[in-house]
């Protein structure tokens, strides 16, 4: 059922426009969010030039830039990682963190993120390892405390240490058909050292967290004042530790982006503007 599949004659990851051409195509179907379109579109693609600077010079190695999006619901996150999957032409699966557990407990094992991108590869091999993952909700999997648990948190932050070799760079053996791995199934190897793991949470709360570091930078009353008037945009890697990330999940995420909440104005531009605008859809059916 699944194999290499056919050698291809170009790769579509390879002629992966220009990053001011990805912004323009990311344009074309997401309102707003200028600072995340850039830096998404030089992030996607120096992925796939670091993949074949290392397939034409062996010799140099780059690690690989997955993508924390954080921002409240509706901003845009999904969306994003369905854009990009379509703009380099590789396929993309769409898993939820609240789902996950570590291997041998109830629940989803961290593997089938892997899986579902197979499936999605139509069983190609060579596509699922350029493919993208997007994790939604990783926001719930933080730890419930600072401090490291005496007891399991089999979905807390025992899902971040089951990917943290998946998302860096491992073979991850996936069972054909999904679910529990049985003893005398053949598992498919699935290299992941070419994937890119796009993880996207709301991080509620954690605008309290900075703000209680921002009033201890402060000096005097009217610093404090002014400090409570910040944006998102100031998250810092201790905030996510505070909030419950583990450090080596974080190391593995070095591009960190901030979606703004929308507003009214976005809303109706939503409504009009995107290549897919809900209003073009019902216009383009009025005339049928």
């Amino acid at each position: 059922m699944f194999n290499a599949g056919p050698p291809k004659e170009e790769e579509p990851s390879r002629i992966l426009p220009k990053p001011p051409k990805i912004k323009a195509q990311l344009d074309e179907h997401i309102i707003g969010q200028e600072r995340v379109k850039k830096t998404l579109s030089v992030a996607i693609y120096n992925h796939y030039k670091r993949i074949f600077i290392h397939k034409d010079h062996g010799d140099l190695e780059l690690k690989k830039g997955n993508l924390l999006l954080i921002g409240p619901t509706g901003t845009g996150k999904t969306l994003f990682a369905e854009t990009l999957a379509r703009i380099a032409g590789v396929p993309l699966s769409i898993s939820d963190a609240t789902t996950l557990t570590q291997s041998g407990y109830v629940g989803e094992d961290v593997e089938n993120v892997v899986l579902r991108l197979l499936q999605a590869a139509d069983g190609d091999i060579e596509q699922c390892e350029r493919g993208i993952v997007y994790i939604d909700e990783i926001d719930k999997v933080g730890r419930k405390n600072e401090s490291p648990s005496l007891t399991r948190d089999v979905s807390g932050e025992g899902v971040q240490q089951a990917l943290l070799k998946i998302v860096e760079g491992s073979i991850v053996n996936v069972p054909p058909k999904g679910g529990r791995k049985h003893p005398h199934e053949k598992l498919i190897p699935i290299n992941t050292e070419n994937i890119l793991f796009i993880c996207g949470g709301a991080f509620e709360g954690i605008e309290d967290i900075i703000a209680r570091r921002l009033e201890k930078k402060s000096i005097g009353f009217g610093g404090i004042q002014q400090e409570k008037g910040f944006q998102n945009t100031r998250v810092l890697p201790e905030d996510l530790l505070k909030f419950g990330m583990i450090p080596e999940f974080l190391g593995r995420f070095p591009i960190i982006s901030i979606l703004n909440p929308l507003v009214a104005s976005d809303l109706v531009r939503i409504l009009k503007e995107p290549k897919h605008a809900i209003i073009k859809q019902y216009e383009k059916l009025f005339e049928l």
